[in-house]
Formats: structure tokens, sequence, C-alpha cells
């Protein structure tokens, strides 16, 4: 049973999503400051944790930066008040994998956590990424779309290996432009937006309607590949 962390000093939001949560499987612990979320975060070890980014004595920003820090790779969905995309976009890049905006659906919560818990495990050193329809040879440097070879030039090649390393994970168009085009000077953010389309083109069977590589409105993209065993 995957454990789930709930923490917010609301307790009608942590009661919440501790019902529906349970109720779909889950196993919750709960936490009202960010003092009891780095503890139980330590100590539980959960699954996946559900944090509030507005908490008393630590915050949900120092929460996320510190586990990040001590090496803590457990999902993070952060829990905000605050829709701006600059506010989405720094949760993301302290290493939170996805946010809900209060006030928010349960239930879209739960699908939320359901999708995170379902993506393959960071594959870095995976040799060859299988997802439906879509296999990836990370040492032969080739790429297979419904058993056809699928030509991509080196950004295309790089932004792919760079979201399909992290199935289901959002990135901003900033932690794109790092992991992907590290060390080339001329690659600006906007420079992402083209390569994405080019890449729509190649691997989706519909690029007007992007199954794989799905956009995330005001924070980026992410890749929606269905992992295979």
């Amino acid at each position: 049973m995957p454990r789930v962390l709930v923490v917010d000093d609301q307790k009608t939001i942590v009661e919440t999503c501790r019902l529906y949560l349970e109720h779909a499987g889950f196993d919750v612990l709960v936490g009202y400051n960010g003092e009891q979320a780095l503890a139980e975060a330590r100590e539980s070890k959960p699954d996946l944790i559900v944090l509030d980014l507005m908490l008393p004595r630590v915050d949900g920003r120092d929460v996320c930066r510190r586990l990040r820090d001590e090496g803590v790779s457990v999902p993070i969905v952060m829990l905000t008040a605050l829709a701006t995309e600059e506010d989405r976009i720094a949760g993301l890049e302290l290493g939170a994998d996805d946010y809900v905006v209060k006030p928010f659906s349960p239930r879209e919560l739960v699908a939320r956590v359901r999708a995170i818990l379902r993506r393959a495990p960071p594959a870095d050193t995976v040799e060859v990424l299988r997802f439906e329809g879509l296999t990836m040879d990370r040492r032969a440097h080739r790429v297979h779309v419904d058993g056809s070879e699928v030509e991509l030039t080196p950004r295309e090649w790089a932004l792919l290996e760079a979201l399909a390393c992290h199935p289901f994970r959002a990135f901003s168009r900033a932690q794109l432009v790092e992991r992907a085009f590290a060390g080339e000077a001329d690659v600006q953010e906007r420079t992402v937006d083209a390569h994405v389309m080019n890449l729509r083109r190649r691997i989706e069977p519909d690029p007007s309607k992007p199954r794989r590589i799905v956009t995330v409105f005001g924070v980026g993209y992410r890749f929606e590949g269905v992992p295979c065993d």
C-alpha cells in the first residue's frame, strides 16, 4: 500500500485529503507544520508527499529544498494558493514534481498522486526506454515510433531524453535548457518551444493534439508516455 504524507496547517484540508486518499487505497500520514513534514519524511519514508507551500515554523519551500539537499528524491506535490507562473516555476525549480492550486478538487489530487506513482522511476541509467508505441535506445541514439525508426536532430534527441527519463514530471523551460542543452550558450527558453513543436511532428500521432509531450500551462512540458515492462 503506497504511503502518502499530507502536510497542511488547515486541518479541514488535511482530513479531506486523508479521507479521499484512504478511500483510494493509500496509507496516509499527516502533519500540520514544516517541522513535522521534515520529521515524517525522514523517519517514515513516504512514497509521496502532498505539501502546502505556506506552512508555519518551516515553510513548504524550505521543506522541499532541505529534502532535496539531503538527497531525498520522494515525489512532492505542492499545494498552493499562489497561482502565478513565477510561483509555479519557483516550486518546480526547488524540486517539486507537481502543483495543485487551492481551492482544488480532492478527486483531482488523488488522480495526480496516482499518475505520479504510476510513472517509471528516474531512468537516467537505463539504456533502453520503452513506452507504448515509442522506444528510445540511448546507446545507439535511435528512436522507434510505432515500429518505425524516426530521425531526430541532436537537440531534439537531448530534449526527448530529458523528458522521457522522468515520465509524468513537469519541467519548466529553464530546467529543460539546463538539462538538455547545458553548455550551449545560444539556447534560450523560447528555443525550447520550437524544438518541442518539431519533436511533436516526429513522435506524435497527431501533433495538434499531443499525447506524449503535453503542455503544462504556466510552467512548461511533461512527458506522458506510458512505460512498458
